[in-house]
């Protein structure tokens, strides 16, 4: 389903040859690809995520845009990252200038500087991030959900798995680029990390206020392309907040018009209220439906019992405990086969997938999470495949068959582990937790 016309205005789609798509299978294929791709860039660079760590897998894709600099001074190079996550430390970590200072001791090593743009969202992190997806290198798309560190790109023993596409389109990377230039690093509140004498969030709370405004109105641009049935539709969608989020639509329209069947990856299950009704009336109505969702061991809030107790180690339990509820609610339609859940789980890695499949011939690539988090407060985006004639269902076939190799499917909510199953400091901070009812405001904001 292609999305309807917006207060907005039109939103562009672009059609693209089928073999000019491609699906990376492996976080470590993913940073090879990325790595090749800055290393041959002519003409631009354009990295937007979360954020891009100190680490060694962070400098190593920081060390190849400034050489690639170098090389060519010429080369168009934007690195956009989360202005409050850059700014501090790991959870839990000391204090420190987090991972803007080493933006700034490359800027300062190096003749030619590349511009690490901050991007405020709201006044505070917990109330949203840059949560926006894509990499454009000349004319290519690279969308994951990944963001720029060791786990995700495999650099050690450990990953974190997530969806890799690679788009060749120059139209698309053109608009992905404008949304970017016009309406997010132009604005007064976004400023360039790798620079000294910052203004502090305080001082900019004025423009990111107006900032949210006007992201919320923001769409990506370009002509509504005609689509014949050798190439697929792509359209780009971004949102923000709950008003008039174009993304949020789309992803509720794509659930209540499925007919056959449904693929939902989401990495952590707390699913917004909207889209857990239409996952329900879908059922119902005699859709298939399958979930993939990380087992709690694959949550990249996990802390092993034998390791430090932190508070945030009690997410996935929490997490676990909406998976089992929803379970037991519809557990008639586990042991029939309609609603198929999947754990994901391998050794020590973590799971971080999302985007859904609707009935072999739509596909939403995205970075949305589907919570409430992503459905109010943090920059989102996604983009929006139809694929009516199903060139791509190999290629999603050989994607998925390649997910499930490590999932497990539940035929029983007893396969879930209850609150008296958990160790004994996770079960006192979640009965705390419960009963003060503070778990409510954790599913909104985490």
């Amino acid at each position: 389903m292609m999305p309807n016309q917006s207060s907005f205005g039109s939103l562009p789609t672009f059609a693209v040859e089928h073999d000019h798509f491609q699906i990376l299978q492996s976080a470590a294929r993913f940073r090879e690809y990325l790595l090749e791709a800055i290393n041959n860039a002519t003409s631009r660079i354009y990295l937007v995520t979360l954020y891009l760590e100190d680490d060694e897998a962070g400098r190593e894709i920081l060390t190849a845009v400034y050489e690639a600099k170098q090389r060519n001074p010429k080369l168009d190079i934007v690195i956009c990252v989360d202005w409050h996550r850059a700014q501090r430390g790991l959870i839990g970590a000391e204090s420190t200038k987090g991972n803007a200072g080493l933006y700034q001791a490359y800027a300062d090593k190096y003749a030619e500087s590349v511009p690490v743009y901050g991007i405020p969202v709201r006044k505070r992190e917990v109330f949203g991030v840059l949560h926006l997806k894509g990499f454009v290198i000349d004319d290519t798309v690279i969308y994951s959900g990944a963001s720029l560190n060791n786990v995700y790109l495999h650099y050690g023993d450990r990953y974190r798995f997530d969806r890799y596409h690679v788009i060749q389109n120059m139209p698309l990377a053109d608009s992905m680029v404008d949304f970017i230039q016009n309406d997010m690093i132009s604005h007064p509140a976004v400023h360039d990390l790798s620079k000294a004498g910052l203004p502090t969030t305080k001082e900019l709370k004025s423009d990111i206020r107006k900032f949210r405004i006007a992201l919320s109105r923001s769409f990506y641009q370009g002509e509504a392309q005609q689509v014949d049935e050798n190439h697929v539709a792509v359209t780009p969608l971004v949102g923000v907040g709950r008003r008039n989020n174009m993304l949020n639509k789309q992803i509720l329209a794509l659930l209540t018009n499925a007919t056959e069947e449904i693929i939902l990856c989401t990495p952590y299950f707390n699913l917004p209220k909207s889209v857990l009704r239409e996952v329900k009336r879908a059922i119902k109505r005699g859709v298939k439906v399958d979930i993939v969702v990380g087992d709690k061991t694959a949550n990249d809030f996990y802390i092993a019992p034998d390791k430090p107790f932190k508070a945030i180690g009690g997410l996935p339990y929490l997490y676990e405990i909406n998976l089992r509820k929803f379970s037991v609610v519809n557990e008639k339609y586990i042991a029939t086969g309609q609603l198929s859940v999947h754990l994901w789980k391998h050794d020590a890695n973590s799971y971080h997938l999302k985007g859904l499949w609707v009935d072999r011939s739509t596909m939403l690539l995205t970075g949305n999470n589907v919570n409430p988090r992503a459905w109010s407060l943090d920059l989102e985006n996604g983009l929006l495949i139809s694929d009516p004639n199903k060139l791509l269902e190999a290629k999603f076939n050989e994607e998925f068959e390649n997910i499930f190799k490590h999932t497990q499917r539940i035929s029983t909510c007893s396969q879930l582990e209850t609150l008296q199953d958990y160790p004994s400091r996770i079960q006192r901070l979640l009965k705390k937790v419960i009963r003060t009812r503070a778990d409510r405001l954790l599913k909104r904001i985490l």
